[in-house]
């Protein structure tokens, strides 16, 4: 009789436990999720100026440049 009451509790514990779980993980797909803050970066122009640039406006895609691009890019101040 002790043994039947204790697989009882047991089997209950077990099953609550696993309909809580299954609760927490269905909320968590119907919850709306947070808007994503869009971040910006601080990025310097050819002639100086410091702007901040949206992320998302960025190329995914990295291309390296070569030495002569570089050289070109800065533009001497005309006085």
């Amino acid at each position: 009789m002790d043994n039947e009451i204790k697989l009882q509790t047991r089997k209950k514990f077990i099953g609550t436990s696993i309909s809580a779980a299954a609760l927490l993980t269905a909320f968590k797909f119907f919850i709306p999720g947070k808007k994503k803050k869009s971040s910006v970066i601080k990025m310097l122009t050819q002639d100086g100026t410091l702007v901040e640039v949206n992320v998302a406006a960025l190329p995914i895609e990295k291309k390296k440049i070569t030495n002569k691009e570089m050289q070109s890019w800065i533009k001497p101040k005309e006085v």
